[in-house]
């Protein structure tokens, strides 16, 4: 069955070009690219895509059609440029949390958009580049710096398409195009469990790792050896070892099990949890068709039905009366990118909007999901906020309504709807958050679910290593590094093309002035193999004019180590292809507020666990030193709200007397832990 975009291919006034979805970017195709991004992309967008005919918030969108191979379907690739003069965010905050803080602000940004399945025949609307749903997005500097936004597969939403294929073919169109740098914020996950850290212990290498992405920034001071080594002590945990560790644990029986399981099927000794681990990965694909004829017999409660009676399953769990939580607590267990007080007022307006709509029609007071966000949208612009937001709320409390999702029996739409406490919604103490206690892993039957069986090792050995303080440094270690980089080295298919990187040097004047951070890398030039000193002056200053805000008026006066040269000299023999070389010259835009992608701010990173960057992690300024540290390093859960007085511990020992100072600290402490307390560093006073 098609998609219903390739109907509305026929309707198009001029018959677009289609390519192949799994061949779409291999080397040479569908353009022979020889030059820098910058140059590549507009090649691509000339020749493989199409302008439509409208635009978002004034960005031209070009679209691409990719026919899948094995399905009868037509996937978009949607490119948006975005001018960064014309831009809301001209700053770029995933370079800022990956390092490239010092990097020249670029003067466009291209997107690269696959959306969700059902909005593939719809036009795209002015909230697109703030969604977190699309199925594939993609941030490239037009300078060849770029980001993965993000992969949503099979598993994320899609009907049709996994992650794989959706990786492998970013990863095609970045290597085609001649990306220089792609980082990935990796935060997937299957059934709760933390990809980055299951595939790091089985492979040695998150699930990015196939596509050659590596170590790039950890958060929390981590750094690449403590990952590294972090991931070997995981690694080598030895089955026998773990058996007699948990001996005494609840745990010992299942776990024997599962490993005395894996081990029958695998041809190969498995001796490590990473051993473990990767076959148990391997085989999952082709298990469901040996799981019959592997299974132990069948359980002890089956034996129990008498011949001819139907097998009667008990639940696991008697049926829970339906209770309702407070919204700033489930705010506090969400991973966002949003603070819990944005999430709030997000909340609130959409109950504003529940509100209105109950007290216009009381008898019919719900509202589709659509309507809710369109009428929330006229007080906040941030739509992928209202997305998520619209995802959490349901059987919760904010203010004093209750917030319940439905379907509706006629309609067949999702509706939200409000009530007050005196509606007969029974609330127990809504004054408290109740929360459900963590229902414990069932104890799980070898072989009937592979991931059931993975989860139950991830929780227990990995997790929940009795009494092992290394392992648990350990698996927080991986858990902290998040952030992944692959490397794309430039090459030239043609040997008569001589590629330099060309870096600017600031002058005495400029020093003096500005330009305090580390030198940003330098731009690519591509040059024929007889090209002269003249020539490579001409294409630096034409390159670093078109790619950046800061150098929008630069002129290249002169190349370092070549000052005595004439610009009729032959580069042949001066440089070699892949050199970097420094430019030197005038017209520097220093008074421009876009300089770096990491923005005006000098504000400094010195937090007790040995982060001096900012890592994309909560943090919190102390009101003294200005100093900003982790809120987590500081003792302040995700879910605490940040305090309006803070003093970080160096400043407060400042402060406190040397002779009073230890009977403070043990005064303070007491009234903390009583309640009362008025004054403890690191809490709000």
């Amino acid at each position: 069955m098609s998609i219903p975009t390739l109907e509305a291919c026929k309707k198009r006034k001029r018959r677009p070009k289609v390519y192949g979805f799994h061949s779409f970017g291999e080397p040479g195709y569908p353009i022979l690219p020889l030059g820098p991004f910058r140059d590549n992309i507009r090649l691509f967008l000339q020749e493989c895509a199409e302008l439509e005919n409208y635009s978002v918030q004034g960005m031209p969108i070009w679209c691409t059609l990719l026919v899948h191979d094995n399905r009868s379907l037509v996937v978009p690739l949607y490119t948006i440029e975005e001018n960064v003069k014309n831009s809301d965010n001209p700053f770029c905050d995933y370079c800022r949390c990956t390092g490239w803080s010092n990097h020249f602000v670029s003067k466009r940004k291209y997107h690269v958009i696959i959306p969700m399945d059902d909005d593939w025949n719809k036009p795209l609307d002015d909230g697109i580049l703030d969604l977190s749903t699309h199925l594939l997005h993609g941030l490239i500097h037009c300078d060849g710096f770029a980001h993965l936004l993000c992969i949503n597969g099979l598993e994320g939403g899609s009907k049709h398409l996994c992650g794989r294929e959706l990786m492998d073919l970013w990863d095609r169109v970045c290597i085609n195009l001649r990306t220089r740098k792609i980082t990935v914020e990796d935060v997937s996950r299957k059934r709760s469990m933390e990809l980055r850290l299951l595939h790091g212990v089985a492979y040695g290498h998150p699930w990015f790792g196939r596509w050659g992405y590596k170590f790039c920034h950890g958060s929390f001071g981590v750094r690449e050896h403590i990952y590294e080594r972090a991931l070997k002590i995981l690694s080598s945990l030895e089955l026998e070892k773990i058996i007699q560790d948990f001996s005494d644990m609840d745990q010992c029986e299942e776990l024997k099990k599962i490993i005395r399981y894996y081990r029958y099927l695998s041809e190969t000794q498995l001796v490590t949890i990473k051993d473990l681990l990767r076959f148990m990965l391997t085989v999952k694909a082709c298990f469901p068709a040996q799981r019959n004829s592997l299974l132990p017999t069948a359980s002890s409660s089956s034996s129990t039905a008498k011949p001819g009676e139907p097998l009667k399953i008990k639940p696991l769990m008697k049926e829970k009366s339906l209770k309702y939580r407070q919204f700033s607590t489930v705010v506090s267990h969400m991973d966002s990118r949003w603070p819990a007080r944005r999430l709030e007022f997000a909340a609130e307006v959409i109950v504003n909007a529940l509100k209105e709509k109950k007290e216009k029609d009381f008898k019919n007071g719900g509202m589709a999901r659509q309507d809710v966000r369109d009428a929330a949208r006229l007080h906040i612009g941030d739509t992928g906020l209202l997305d998520y937001v619209l995802k959490s709320l349901n059987n919760v409390i904010v203010g004093n309504q209750v917030v319940c999702r439905s379907v509706n029996p006629t309609t067949r739409i999702l509706e939200y709807t409000v009530h007050d406490f005196a509606d007969g919604v029974k609330v127990s103490e809504p004054e408290k958050e109740i929360l459900p206690l963590p229902l414990p892993s069932p104890a799980p039957v070898p072989g009937i679910d592979v991931y059931s069986d993975v989860l139950y090792l991830y929780e227990h050995v990995l997790l929940g290593y009795p009494e092992s303080g290394l392992v648990e440094l350990a698996t927080q270690a991986v858990l902290d590094a998040k952030h992944f980089v692959k490397e794309c080295p430039f090459r030239n298919e043609k040997e008569q093309l001589l590629t330099i990187f060309c870096q600017i040097l600031p002058n005495l004047t400029d020093m003096e002035i500005e330009l305090k951070r580390e030198l940003p890398p330098g731009e690519i030039v591509v040059l024929p193999l007889n090209a002269t000193v003249g020539e490579l002056k001409q294409e630096a200053e034409s390159a670093l004019r078109d790619t950046y805000c800061i150098t929008e008026r630069f002129v290249v006066m002169e190349i370092k180590g070549m000052e005595d040269s004439d610009d009729r000299d032959v580069l042949l023999g001066a440089v070699h292809s892949g050199t970097e070389v420094g430019v030197r010259g005038t017209g520097i835009d220093l008074d421009t507020p876009l300089k770096y992608q990491g923005g005006s701010d000098t504000w400094m990173v010195r937090c007790e666990c040995g982060a001096t960057d900012d890592d994309g992690e909560r943090m919190v300024a102390c009101d003294i030193c200005e100093v900003w540290q982790h809120t987590r390093c500081c003792g302040m859960e995700d879910g605490d709200e940040v305090p309006r007085l803070f003093i970080c511990s160096s400043c407060y020992v400042s402060l406190v007397p040397p002779k009073t100072e230890a009977i403070l600290r043990f005064d303070s402490s007491t009234a903390f832990l009583n309640g009362d307390a008025e004054y403890e560093p690191g809490f709000v006073y």
